[in-house]
């Protein structure tokens, strides 16, 4: 099959625009295209799936093995004719600035597959020529497709750029060039781009980005370029966890799926959309049978559920919508009367608070689950990516349970000091250097929620945790 990685020299070059633009050619052309996104991101998968209609998968040089991202890789391409893989940042940014750790080229090394470079040649001429020689010696090890030049203003000056290329590494194919073209631009806001749910990927955008990719891309040379050998799972080391054996025995031809055992209702609409589908995927594969519902809709929780997950996404940007579904904060205040655990992350957690404070300082109502309230920030509050550490017994696991995971946030917690007694925390977190250690994880009665987007991919143990204190507390009934 094909496949190829798209990075960029910094963030910002139109990584993402044309990722989408080159998974909607492909898809246009009857085939199909399993998209990946490196990084922690939530947005850009969803935008993927948007355009493929697969669901984008990310892979993570920090919170997952180098063996899961393989298996992950290798088995999302077992029905795939095309891998398309969104970088993060610039192609060699990491964890920090000695190494390759965390980084698209290395994740690019890892699965084996070559890079297409984007480059924003707006406002730039021969020294584009120095900028793909930097990248393309840097690391001897990475595999090249080629470049695609983007936001380019004209024939003419793709003619000169091609010049200095071709003159300077005339060993890198120029794929091609996307022209400056406001119709592309993907519009943003605090957490980065809009979310598939409120996109503009409509037909038109779907239609224009075809027709650039077919005029101004080399797809002969993209395709002839990036030829790979099938990967074959089976020559993939077992990882570690469970997990690995537990994904492959639920997809054996040979074995039925398992019967649900317990229901867990989860939260997924515009305000809720940030969710790792491994993670969904663990709970299925655990026993569990996945009941979506959405609180922007008007919808209450369905009944007969032995859990609720509320995860992050962008609440505050619903807020009138949310509070008018007074049902829904009725069933999450009568679930945690009852004790149906509820597992919450970022916006879930806002929206358990007492209230989320606007950016004008209006107050909304939430479920009032949780004793203190939210308030939103005009700046970043929090970004990175941090490892938890139980200090308790809880749903997720026995005290001294580890996962991965990262916080992107512009919110806060407030007023929490008046009710400091009523809650308790039982996360350890701390940063990736491992430097910083803080408390977290707020847990009242079966209820944790925290700022922390966990990726159970890092502990496949947490989501069989979970679903084993859901099933010993049905047969305790």
């Amino acid at each position: 099959m094909n496949a190829f990685v798209v990075g960029g020299t910094h963030s910002g070059v139109g990584k993402t625009t044309i990722a989408l633009a080159l998974m909607a050619f492909f898809s246009s052309k009857g085939i199909k295209v399993q998209p990946f996104k490196v990084g922690p991101d939530f947005i850009d998968p969803g935008l993927h799936s948007r355009v493929t209609g697969k669901v984008s998968r990310n892979l993570d040089g920090w919170m997952l093995s180098r063996a899961y991202n393989q298996m992950l890789f290798d088995r999302c391409c077992r029905v795939a004719e095309m891998a398309i893989i969104e970088g993060v940042m610039g192609l060699y940014d990491g964890f920090d600035g000695k190494s390759e750790d965390g980084s698209t080229a290395q994740m690019a090394k890892w699965l084996d597959v070559p890079v297409v470079l984007i480059v924003d040649a707006q406002s730039m001429a021969r020294s584009v020529a120095a900028v793909v020689h930097g990248f393309t010696t840097f690391d001897p090890e990475v595999k090249w497709a080629g470049v695609i030049l983007n936001r380019v203003g004209s024939k003419e000056h793709f003619e000169y750029l091609r010049e200095a290329l071709s003159s300077a590494v005339p060993h890198i194919p120029i794929l091609g060039w996307i022209p400056r073209e406001r119709s592309l631009t993907l519009p943003e806001r605090h957490l980065g781009l809009v979310t598939a749910h409120e996109s503009s990927l409509d037909r038109s955008w779907i239609a224009l980005a075809v027709e650039l990719v077919e005029r101004f891309i080399d797809v002969e040379a993209l395709l002839s370029r990036t030829r790979n050998p099938r990967s074959n799972s089976g020559s993939v080391a077992p990882l570690e966890s469970y997990g690995h054996e537990l994904l492959q025995e639920q997809e054996s031809e040979n074995l039925p799926p398992n019967d649900p055992c317990v229901r867990i209702a989860v939260a997924r609409d515009e305000a809720f959309c940030f969710y790792y589908e491994d993670n969904l995927d663990f709970l299925r594969a655990s026993g569990a049978d996945i009941c979506f519902f959405s609180p922007v809709g008007g919808e209450s929780i369905p009944n007969g559920i032995d859990a609720v997950i509320l995860g992050g996404g962008y609440p505050e940007m619903h807020l009138e919508r949310l509070s008018q579904n007074e049902s829904f904060f009725t069933d999450l205040r009568k679930c945690f009367s009852l004790g149906i655990p509820i597992y919450a992350e970022c916006g879930g957690l806002m929206t358990l608070s007492q209230f989320i404070e606007d950016w004008d300082g209006k107050k909304w109502p939430m479920a009032g689950v949780l004793p203190f309230g939210t308030r939103m920030l005009k700046r970043r509050k929090a970004l990175g990516y941090v490892e938890v550490k139980l200090s308790r017994d809880s749903i997720l696991g026995p005290a001294g349970t580890c996962v991965r995971g990262h916080e992107f946030h512009y919110s806060e917690i407030c007023n929490r000091e008046a009710h400091s007694a009523n809650v308790e925390t039982i996360y350890e977190v701390s940063r990736r250097k491992g430097d910083t250690v803080w408390q977290e994880g707020y847990r009242i009665g079966t209820v944790l929620a925290s700022y922390v987007h966990q990726h159970w991919g890092s502990n496949p143990e947490i989501p069989r945790n979970f679903v084993s204190f859901l099933v010993r507390k049905r047969n305790a009934l």
